[in-house]
């Protein structure tokens, strides 16, 4: 009997289930698309290959404004977390970050829970090979069986995967992340279409075993002790958590790694390719601060359920022998035993100069690109392209105006305009000095700034809306009460403030006059009112920096005000920069690669200088006199 002949046809096809995989197919789906998501292994849905944490200083804000705008990591994470802590404590609002060790068996079974659970979203196992285009928009993926799928959208989201090789110090071969297959003809179908990629290079640590370990000879790294959460539906109570352990390499570990340069990959010529600038292998570190006495080396465990712990700031591809001798150099590591060696990985990513700020490609309708992919590190940053992409697949689908995020409005803005603007050719890592605006772009406040964009595009639902509407609403009465709210130079008012360290009061003032002072917090206004006041502790955060920061706050969106005009000034898509007389040859170049689509863009491309955006803004200015 004859099988009939179907060809499954999609909304959305997600290429890869990594942390960029998971949130674009989830972010399609929850839009209403009828999304595929194809994977190597279904065994390895959001797998951590590197280290098992989420979160950092810039990296925590990118998490936050994925759970503002309805995604899953932050809801991920607070399931699956075995330490917490909030980082930068002592600085400014602006650089202040969480940070999670994670369980990482469950925080992959629970991502995977949730993509089987979700409407409109079918997962399967297997190999795409060929991008399949019908004119100038794509029309699906083949298969390496051969299995043709049809879909309006394609969201490539391979990670580290594409002509992927391991290297170990002699030895190389071809091989994916946690022995994982490569993925060799995509790669290939990209150089087809006329794609322009670059080989990146990056590398993980040993992970070695609890039981090798003197934790007596290390300092103990505990969570904060009060609850702290990524998502802002989690419910805030205390759970229990692991300690990480802090130790040092030193001299004999060094001249241990010099005399063994030879023997890695990364200075016998083995390797070529670009790697992370911001996060180096051992070896880096020992050849570029010949000085350093020392260098910090964490122990993080792995999981609940597991004797397996990552050797923090260890990246490393030397031998197999060596890797183990040098450990074993370092306190409390004297007898330890590797259970997975470090290694390189070489592989192949998008030049992302190719992208729109939606990251749908330039050449072809309908394919998006997102995660390391685009040149990016970092599972962070995989999932903040990740979920854009899925938002602007379904709304390429839909037929409906794209989401564009600017650099005043997210880090996932910064993020983007940086990769498609700045010639990316090097490994690409989130910082919050890449954000000119930081103080407006906190991780405190991410729901604010996005929630009505995610609510907006269809993927906030109405319970977190309905949060975050409360939430509005309490911050609006509280200014209200501490406008309203007066204190006098009582007695007892003085003591309390002298107490706290504060100056006494020469007359009346509000409360809110009175939280400007840098010592005196929320807290401290509730006891001094003698009322209580059922507010939040992101509440009483969020009043404490607007009060005390309005005035850095407001200029920063004074300045934002003032780059609008650039950024609202359009670019028509065919100028022929070859014409413009005036430009210098480096800015036609640049202009041409980047084909930016606002003045704003425009202006910040290496290489163009003050006298060609002269240039280009008289053209752009005697075009519109003319039109006009």
């Amino acid at each position: 009997m004859a099988v009939e002949d179907r060809e499954e046809r999609y909304d959305v096809i997600v290429v890869g289930a990594g942390h960029a995989g998971c949130e674009a197919a989830l972010a399609a789906a929850r839009m209403g698309c009828k999304t595929l998501l194809l994977t190597l292994n279904l065994d390895y849905v959001a797998l951590m290959p590197c280290n098992p944490a989420v979160g950092g200083p810039g990296k925590a804000h990118l998490v936050r404004e994925v759970d503002a705008l309805g995604g899953e990591m932050g809801l991920n994470t607070d399931k699956t977390f075995i330490q917490m802590r909030m980082l930068n404590t002592g600085k400014g609002p602006a650089v202040r970050a969480l940070r999670a060790q994670v369980d990482k068996v469950m925080y992959r079974r629970q991502m995977l829970k949730t993509l089987y659970r979700q409407e409109n979203l079918h997962l399967m196992q297997g190999s795409a090979e060929r991008i399949l285009i019908s004119g100038d928009r794509v029309s699906g993926v083949q298969t390496l069986t051969g299995a043709g799928m049809k879909s309006r959208a394609v969201i490539l989201t391979t990670g580290t995967y594409l002509r992927a090789r391991i290297l170990i110090g002699e030895t190389a071969y071809t091989e994916g992340p946690n022995g994982q297959p490569s993925s060799q003809g995509l790669a290939g179908s990209l150089l087809d279409l006329g794609f322009e990629l670059m080989r990146f290079k990056t590398g993980t640590p040993p992970r070695v075993d609890r039981e090798s370990l003197d934790f007596t000879k290390m300092i103990e790294q505990q969570g904060d002790r009060h609850p702290l959460f990524f998502s802002y539906l989690s419910p805030k109570e205390q759970r229990a958590q692991l300690p990480c352990w802090l130790t040092y390499s030193n001299e004999e570990t060094h001249d241990l790694v010099r005399n063994n340069l030879e023997r890695s990959p990364l200075f016998s010529g083995k390797i070529n390719s670009v790697g992370p600038r911001y996060c180096p292998s051992f070896e880096d570190k020992i050849v570029n601060f010949p000085t350093r006495p020392r260098h910090q080396i964490f122990l993080e465990p792995e999981g609940w359920n597991t004797d397996e712990y990552y050797v923090q700031g260890m990246y490393t591809s030397l031998p197999e022998d060596v890797q183990l001798a040098v450990l074993r150099t370092i306190p409390g590591m004297e007898d330890v035993q590797i259970l997975r060696y470090g290694y390189g990985i070489e592989y192949d990513a998008l030049v992302p100069a190719q992208l729109e700020s939606t990251l749908q490609t330039k050449g072809i309708k309908g394919l998006f690109a997102a995660g390391q992919i685009n040149g990016t590190s970092g599972y962070e940053e995989a999932a903040a392209q990740g979920i854009l992409a899925g938002i602007n697949a379904a709304l390429y689908v839909q037929g409906r105006d794209p989401l564009v995020l600017k650099r005043s409005e997210a880090y996932i803005g910064v993020l983007v305009d940086d990769l498609i603007t700045k010639s990316i050719r090097e490994p690409y890592r989130i910082l919050t000095s890449r954000a000119e605006y930081r103080l407006l772009l906190r991780q405190d406040n991410a729901d604010l700034r996005l929630t009505e964009a995610g609510k907006r595009v269809g993927l906030v639902s109405e319970e977190r809306f309905r949060i975050f509407s409360n939430k509005i609403r309490q911050i609006d009465e509280e200014k209200k009460w501490l406008l309203e709210t007066k204190v006098t130079p009582s007695a007892a008012v003085q003591e309390y403030l002298a107490a706290q360290g504060s100056a006494p009061l020469k007359g009346g003032i509000s409360l809110e006059e009175l939280l400007r002072r840098p010592e005196i917090k929320y807290a401290d206004l509730i006891a001094l009112s003698g009322r209580e006041r059922d507010v939040s502790a992101e509440v009483a955060e969020e009043l404490e920096i607007q009060i005390k920061y309005a005035g850095y706050l407001q200029k920063q969106e004074a300045h934002v005000a003032r780059m609008e005009r650039l950024e609202n000034k359009r670019i028509p898509e065919h100028i022929d920069y070859d014409l413009l007389r005036g430009l210098s040859r480096e800015a036609q170049e640049k202009l041409k690669s980047v084909l930016p689509r606002t003045f704003g863009q425009a202006s910040r491309i290496p290489g163009v200088t003050p006298a060609d955006l002269s240039v280009l803004w008289v053209f752009l200015e005697q075009r519109r006199r003319a039109k006009d």
